[in-house]
């Protein structure tokens, strides 16, 4: 168990489950958190790693919801960055075209993409549009016989600068309707660059894009993506996935400030022996216990087949705030040695806020809820 498991929450897997579960955390254990710090703090992706992860055998294998929420914690207790690169792969791209490609184009592009052979990004999100994409894309779909040419931006889009396969998201000119086109990261015309200085989640290669005429065949345009309402479907699965980080965060940051305060002494006794420490840790496990209850009871709805766009997005604003309390409160606990990486803590302060933003802002998961509980939308 993990030492911020208090109620033993993993004991709801299944015994295979669990091995499964070890078996990944041994993996993320020697080959990412010895390599986290030093790939985090020159922004540099460890592209050798790519085919390690395919040995793991985990990406397009179905799996319970629980199970997969676990293995998003064990990613992101290890390292935030590989678990977005893992999500952005495994959950936005190969689940684009699991949920709206057709079964030619599922055996087309999953294979693949499940042996890590082919590397997939997810591209909606646009300069000028975030929380707003669902009535503001900008970029654009227009039919030209067999063909579709896409004109516009992205930006913020994870693994974009190396990716085989990039699932772009458009409005097509004829209907004013979103549709999903799968573009290889090598087409004529897209070019992705690389976004620099950032001060989180340094590790994901994230790029702007620019697409100019870019031509996609009606083959590869997502069958089953006519609409918006489809993009959402996704983003309704990854957003749990996200408040499963969220919570693998909050444990990496409790782990680190109760090993700290055990070692470390003040007046002749470790920090650990002070009310105001204990305190700060009890806070901090409080915060963990009750976002890891979340999402276990989440991954039991998405199973039973009661799963509502309102619970995800209560999990995502929840568990992020949670984590974001927890990650200052084990900075405040390290003090100074809080703010180098020679003591872990500060990247997970840093990648938190990253967390916190994306797949949902909290305010746009707040009205998502409001909505779903008072039946008023109050969106702008």
């Amino acid at each position: 168990m993990l030492a911020g498991d208090l109620y033993a929450f993993q004991g709801l897997l299944s015994e295979d489950e669990a091995a499964t579960v070890h078996r990944v955390r041994d993996f993320l254990t020697a080959e990412v958190v010895p390599i986290a710090n030093d790939h985090w703090a020159r922004a540099e992706f460890p592209s050798h790693l790519i085919k390690r992860f395919a040995g793991l055998g985990l990406a397009g294998h179905e799996r319970s919801s629980l199970l997969n929420g676990w293995l998003a914690l064990e990613m992101a207790h290890a390292d935030a960055s590989m678990a977005t690169f893992y999500g952005v792969h495994a959950g936005l791209a190969m689940g684009s075209i699991q949920t709206c490609g057709s079964p030619e184009q599922r055996e087309r592009w999953l294979p693949g993409m499940t042996a890590f052979d082919q590397i997939g990004a997810f591209a909606l999100t646009e300069p000028t549009g975030g929380s707003d994409v669902a009535a503001g894309l900008r970029t654009t779909a227009r039919r030209d016989g067999d063909t579709w040419v896409l004109d516009g931006q992205k930006r913020w889009i994870g693994n974009a600068t190396f990716a085989d396969l990039i699932v772009v998201w458009a409005r097509d000119v004829a209907d004013d309707q979103v549709k999903g086109f799968v573009v290889p990261g090598d087409a004529p015309g897209l070019t992705a660059t690389k976004i620099e200085n950032k001060i989180a989640l340094r590790i994901v290669q994230n790029a702007d894009i620019e697409l100019v005429d870019v031509r996609v065949p009606e083959a590869d345009r997502l069958q089953n993506a006519n609409s918006f309402k489809d993009t959402a479907k996704i983003l309704r699965e990854t957003r749990s996935g996200v408040a499963w980080q969220a919570v693998g965060v909050m444990l990496a940051a409790y782990e680190i400030a109760l090993a700290y305060a055990g070692e470390r002494e003040q007046f002749g006794r470790p920090i650990a022996k002070f009310q105001l420490v204990q305190d700060l840790l009890v806070r901090m496990v409080g915060n963990v216990t009750g976002a890891l209850g979340m999402c276990v009871r989440l991954a039991q709805l998405q199973d039973a087949g009661q799963y509502r766009d309102e619970h995800s997005a209560l999990a995502k604003a929840y568990c992020t705030t949670r984590m974001r309390e927890v990650v200052g409160w084990a900075r405040e606990l390290l003090a100074g040695n809080g703010i180098v990486l020679d003591y872990n803590i500060g990247r997970f302060v840093a990648d938190a806020e990253a967390l916190y933003s994306y797949e949902g802002t909290r305010e746009i998961n707040t009205l998502i809820v409001g909505r779903a509980i008072t039946g008023h939308g109050a969106f702008v």
